[in-house]
């Protein structure tokens, strides 16, 4: 299993939104360069960015910080945030990102995500943002009427890397991880999920490592990260300790 820091990019700098909401964003690190190769310094082995300005732009907006991200870290890295075009995808893969995230596009374009899955093998993930269990667009602010299950299995047999799953009322208000619903989505689709949303502590590190979650791939860590509630280093060594005591989990 894999725990993703997250980055999170709005006006350049880092920040931590609350369920969404761009007008409750809390700046954690002016300087997003910084704080991407402090988390690969702790022991971090790959990170998930997010372009927020992008989501809502649907263009790339903090690129500028994404590559001085890039430029300064050797963990591999995968980002979302306005790639809704396959110029878009192809850049940042040439650029050094090592797996383009489609979020919005995926629900109005499946045929773009197969294409990309075929010309870009492995380095395609989809994010499902669910609100009540539908799928939320548009940087959140659009939610549709295609339920997150609905959705995964539209594009299961594309080729997709992932799927990154983020129950948005849980997103930045460290209640937990939803880990049933994000179990439920996994069980029923052959393509890897990682949870995203509400991690608040080791106490969630701990149940992603339980059995019954084993089939997630990973989780993002973002908020309990900043404010100091999750220590990088008793969460990676739990799941270095989880990984050996059950073969294949890492």
């Amino acid at each position: 299993m894999i725990l993703f820091p997250a980055i999170d990019l709005k006006d350049g700098q880092c920040v931590r939104l609350r369920q969404g909401e761009m007008a409750e964003a809390t700046m954690f690190n002016p300087d997003p360069a910084a704080q991407s190769r402090a988390f690969e310094a702790q022991g971090f082995r790959y990170l998930h960015i997010v372009d927020l300005d992008g989501a809502f732009a649907g263009k790339p907006v903090n690129a500028a910080a994404v590559e001085a991200i890039l430029a300064g870290i050797t963990i591999p890295a995968q980002l979302g945030g306005g790639i809704r075009d396959l110029d878009t995808i192809e850049k940042w893969l040439s650029k050094g990102i090592a797996r383009v995230i489609l979020g919005t596009v995926a629900l109005r374009d499946p045929g773009l995500v197969r294409k990309a899955c075929r010309e870009f093998k492995g380095r395609i993930a989809v994010g499902i943002d669910a609100r009540d269990g539908k799928v939320a667009i548009e940087g959140w602010a659009e939610t549709s009427g295609t339920t997150a299950l609905e959705l995964a299995r539209r594009v299961e047999d594309a080729g997709v890397a992932a799927i990154i799953y983020t129950d948005i009322a849980r997103d930045g208000v460290l209640t937990g991880l939803n880990l049933e619903a994000t179990a439920a989505l996994a069980s029923a689709i052959s393509i890897p999920v990682i949870a995203s949303g509400g991690l608040a502590s080791i106490d969630d590190v701990a149940r992603l490592l339980e059995p019954r979650y084993a089939m997630l791939a990973g989780a993002i860590a973002g908020r309990a990260l900043y404010d100091g509630r999750l220590d990088p280093a008793a969460a990676l060594a739990l799941i270095a300790a989880g990984s050996k005591a059950t073969p294949g989990l890492a």
